[in-house]
């Protein structure tokens, strides 16, 4: 008999329709039924031994709740017996109801229950709570994961025990995962916590992958690629990577008609395994990335998201260096000029900060240049020490992907029929702000629409006092200052926009929240918070209008 192993994830939901991914311990037949009589079937794929499933639900109704169950050959494993959770429930918005995001980023597992938690109360057990305990207005309409939904190169020690039982951790990569049945035991780990379990099989979730998800700076530089690709590890490292991040995240960030379209999809259900066409398709990915897409587009109603890769679509020629590829940037710019009037508010979710720190913005283009040899080889070979002992890897050490993104969100603010709101969302940085930019009179477009980034993470981390320290610093006029001082020694020009703080920095396990309601939107900051004897709770620290 078929057992369910991990989830059910509710992934993709519409008006009338979803997608349950699931994996089970056999090939099986993975079935939902939902209250009302909607629901869908999907026989497993075998991916390196395991089995998985991705259910489309049709049959739904707009405006409506359906709890639901999942059977595997027609035998029910969810919910659970006696689950101290309600029923999971798949709900389907109407055309006039308001939008929920919730987002953030960096998520270590929490512990084995009883065990201490080191890094506090994790922000999604507090909202799980809270949406268990009945909280219906409370519920996300769906939850923004912007990178480092696992940590394959600093594992937990019960992790650390399971990889010394399959191999030697005296032998690279050590404590890291090193191959797919490693990476299955992260999500393992990580998405079988009871709360986050349930949250996410009633939630709906898009993700997309950051650093850690693969290894610490991931593509940082053309140079850091080269070291890599020199060990004996990372190859398969970065095939595990790609491939475990296809099957647990990509699939179900695709709608039903995508996944009906996608070749990869297809050819995995075709064969008995697909492991060598899914490997195949990793390998090409990694030797080319602009041969695949992982970035993508959700609309909820009148709200548009762009889930950006700021990652694997680098290119890291020092001559030609940019945060995204010119398939990826052309399309970006597409989806975020498309069909002018259709969308109330644009998210552009990308896991790395657009606006930093003025300290750590100069910092990180002043390293760029220096890598790019305007002061010299000397000067080049120690900017890239620099670039990889500071984490200087964000969209400010790309100067030109800046400048692109910086004239995009304007283009699209802008206008007849712009929207209200263009927010950039991102994670990464462990810890969370607010930051609105201003543009010159001149400039070519000057956006009519409100437009911030808006940071949070992370979900459950931690971070050091020197890093809260620095980032405080990095705000002050000294910070700013430096940062001016530091461009000008790159033989740089300023950005083509300043930008303030309106907001934090905060620091905590945390989330934010966005309610849009026509071109209305308010932005609600919340931290996980635990007082003695009582249970993990989300607490609000800010809220706000971000529109008139």
């Amino acid at each position: 008999m078929a057992e369910l192993r991990l989830g059910p994830l509710l992934r993709y939901v519409d008006g009338s329709a979803a997608t349950v991914w699931v994996e089970t311990s056999r090939p099986c037949t993975a079935e939902v039924r939902c209250t009302g009589g909607g629901g869908g079937t999907a026989r497993t794929f075998q991916i390196a031994g395991h089995h998985y499933a991705l259910v489309p639900v049709t049959g739904l109704t707009p405006g409506t709740v359906s709890s639901y169950e999942v059977l595997l050959d027609d035998s029910p494993v969810w919910p659970l017996p006696d689950s101290r959770f309600p029923p999971s429930e798949i709900h389907t918005p109407a055309g006039d109801d308001p939008v929920r995001v919730a987002f953030g980023s960096c998520r270590w597992a929490a512990p084995p229950h009883g065990d201490s938690d080191p890094v506090g109360p994790d922000a999604l057990d507090a909202l799980a709570s809270r949406i268990a305990a009945g909280a219906g207005d409370e519920r996300p309409d769906v939850l923004l994961l912007l990178g480092d939904q696992v940590y394959a190169d600093e594992t937990s020690k019960a992790t650390r025990a399971y990889l010394a039982s399959r191999r030697d951790l005296r032998e690279p990569p050590g404590a890291q995962v090193a191959d797919y049945e490693e990476y299955t035991h992260l999500y393992y780990e990580s998405w079988l916590d009871p709360g986050i379990r349930w949250l996410l099989s009633t939630v709906p979730t898009c993700m997309i992958f950051d650093d850690h998800d693969v290894i610490d700076d991931w593509n940082t530089s053309a140079s850091w690629l080269a070291d890599m690709r020199d060990t004996p590890w990372w190859q398969e490292r970065i095939l595990s990577g790609l491939m475990s991040y296809w099957v647990h995240q990509h699939l179900g960030n695709l709608s039903p008609v995508e996944l009906a379209a996608d070749p990869v999809y297809a050819a995995v259900r075709a064969v008995p395994d697909g492991t060598d066409v899914l490997r195949a398709h990793a390998t090409e990915a990694d030797r080319d990335s602009a041969s695949v897409r992982w970035s993508y587009r959700r609309d909820f109603g009148r709200v548009r998201v762009l889930m950006l890769d700021s990652r694997a679509a680098r290119v890291l020629d020092e001559a030609n260096r940019s945060m995204l590829d010119a398939g990826e940037a052309a399309w970006l710019r597409k989806q975020a000029l498309d069909a002018p009037g259709s969308c109330d508010h644009l998210l552009i979710g990308t896991s790395l900060p657009w606006l930093l720190p003025h300290l750590v913005h100069g910092a990180e283009a002043w390293d760029a240049a220096l890598c790019q040899g305007v002061r010299g080889e000397r000067w080049a070979r120690f900017g890239e020490k620099v670039r990889r002992a500071a984490d200087l890897e964000h969209w400010a050490a790309f100067p030109e992907s800046f400048e692109a993104l910086t004239a995009l969100t304007a283009e699209a603010g802008s206008g007849d029929g712009a929207p209200a709101t263009v927010l950039v969302l991102s994670g990464d940085v462990h810890h969370a702000y607010i930051a609105q930019p201003s543009w010159p009179a001149d400039a070519p477009a000057v956006p009519d629409a409100r437009v911030l980034q808006l940071t949070c993470s992370p979900v459950h981390n931690s971070v050091p006092l020197s890093m809260k320290l620095g980032f405080h610093f990095g705000w002050s006029r000294i910070g700013r200052a430096i940062g001016r001082w530091l461009a000008r020694h790159g033989r740089g020009g300023r950005p083509s926009i300043d930008w303030h703080r309106t907001g934090g920095p905060w620091f905590g396990n945390q989330l934010m929240t966005l309610t849009l309601r026509g071109r209305s939107a308010r932005l609600r900051f919340e931290q996980a918070r635990a007082r003695k004897g009582e249970k993990a709770r989300l607490e609000t620290v800010t809220e706000s209008a971000l529109t008139p």
